[in-house]
């Protein structure tokens, strides 16, 4: 049989005021003195209380006996539990599916051994014996955030807190809530604090879950208050959901040794997760709408076509010459040699709304064709260019333009063929 945890015995047995309840709670302190334990994620199965008081030839004798016991205990226990009828297995049986027994009080003599334990069973073995589905239907991965306000002072994970330790030493196997726990290192305590619990805007929350793998978020908070130094001590339970930090439910319990503080924060968590259980059965541990994840919207773009740019010198085009808004207009013009080539240019940039002027086909002593790009409608080019002098023939984006010849002064007219003298 494996011993997975074995808790130290107190001398005393700590005795838990439940000012609730009135009830009693038997267990004991963890040792404080211990580092910041890891959380309990082994998902088995728990029945505790189980009571022995068994005899033997030996201290050792008698306690392995009483384990023995409390194994086929805890199984008719489990068994009843999840409807099995309670029925006995062999030995050798349960020692393949018992993983941990958890000593919560224990007194050893010489031939006698009287305990409160727990016994731990594996969840896959376990449910394939009883007929149960290992895997069961658990709420949303839940972020935890312990809140423990003492002295005035509200702490999560700026530093250890013995709230924040028992929540992570609690085995949440038989829970139906699904806790994210972090430790409190690296950037927990930048992200994890109360004033992160006090927001509201949903998109900061769907940040700060997205880094845990959460989508929901559990904040259970405990203000203790203490009578007097190693008096009493009475903590104040609160059961909080949501990033709207909801109230679930409420209550306060005591101890009256002030060394039974983890005894006292123990019986608070086990309170609490019956409380979120209760209202996740309820429907009342609904997700928060805005912390789902949200898509972006898309805009629609308009369906437009592509225009070529010609750059100079590929295909006789010019950069720029498609762009909206104008038109680009081919024109041809004699060249008679190269001194005409640049004046042409030139005069058709200095119209207004010519953007450019460049010769795409060049014939010296011929006709040369020039690409226009004007900001307006070839019309308006046309009559520009006719108001400059020039005799425009053609029409639409392409024109023929020559200079008009200048009369000479004086000069006399040519009579016609059909004048009389």
């Amino acid at each position: 049989m494996s011993i997975h945890r074995l808790f130290r015995p107190l001398g005393l047995v700590a005795v838990l005021g439940l000012a609730a309840t009135g009830g009693l709670v038997l267990a004991q302190a963890d040792n404080p003195a211990q580092g910041l334990a890891s959380a309990d994620y082994s998902g088995s199965y728990e029945v505790s209380g189980v009571t022995v008081d068994v005899t033997g030839k030996t201290a050792d004798q008698a306690r392995y006996a009483g384990w023995r016991i409390a194994q086929r205990k805890g199984w008719q226990m489990l068994s009843r539990r999840l409807g099995g009828g309670g029925a006995l297995v062999s030995d050798g049986t349960l020692d393949s599916m018992v993983s941990g027994i958890v000593v919560e009080n224990e007194q050893i003599g010489p031939n006698r051994y009287v305990a409160r334990l727990g016994v731990l069973f594996s969840r896959a073995r376990a449910g394939s014996i009883l007929g149960v589905s290992a895997e069961a239907t658990r709420s949303p991965p839940m972020l935890t955030i312990p809140i423990e306000i003492s002295g005035g002072v509200a702490t999560a994970f700026e530093q250890k807190t013995a709230w924040q330790e028992a929540w992570l030493r609690y085995r949440t196997g038989n829970s139906l809530i699904d806790y994210i726990r972090p430790t409190g290192t690296g950037n927990d305590a930048v992200l994890l604090n109360l004033g992160q619990t006090e927001r509201r805007g949903r998109g900061w929350w769907r940040v700060v879950l997205d880094q845990y793998g959460a989508t929901d978020v559990v904040i259970p908070t405990v203000s203790i208050r203490r009578e007097w130094p190693g008096g009493p001590i009475i903590g104040t339970f609160q059961a909080r959901h949501g990033p709207d930090n909801r109230l679930i439910t409420q209550f306060t319990l005591r101890v009256d040794n002030g060394e039974a503080l983890p005894v006292l924060l123990d019986a608070g968590v086990k309170r609490i997760d019956d409380a979120y259980q209760a209202a996740l059965r309820n429907g009342a541990l609904m997700g928060d709408s805005g912390l789902a994840y949200v898509a972006p919207v898309a805009t629609p773009t308009p369906d437009a076509t592509p225009t070529d740019l010609a750059l100079p010198g590929v295909d006789g085009g010019v950069a720029g010459a498609g762009t909206t808004g104008g038109s680009v207009v081919t024109v041809q013009a004699d060249t008679p040699n190269a001194t005409s080539v640049t004046a042409t240019e030139a005069a058709l940039q200095g119209v207004p709304g010519v953007r450019s002027a460049i010769t795409t086909s060049l014939a010296l002593g011929g006709v040369s064709v020039l690409r226009v790009q004007f900001d307006a409608d070839p019309a308006v080019l046309r009559a520009a260019l006719e108001a400059r002098g020039w005799t425009v023939y053609g029409s639409g984006t392409t024109l023929r333009i020559r200079r008009s010849a200048a009369p000479t002064p004086g000069a006399q007219a040519v009579p016609a063929d059909n004048a009389t003298g």
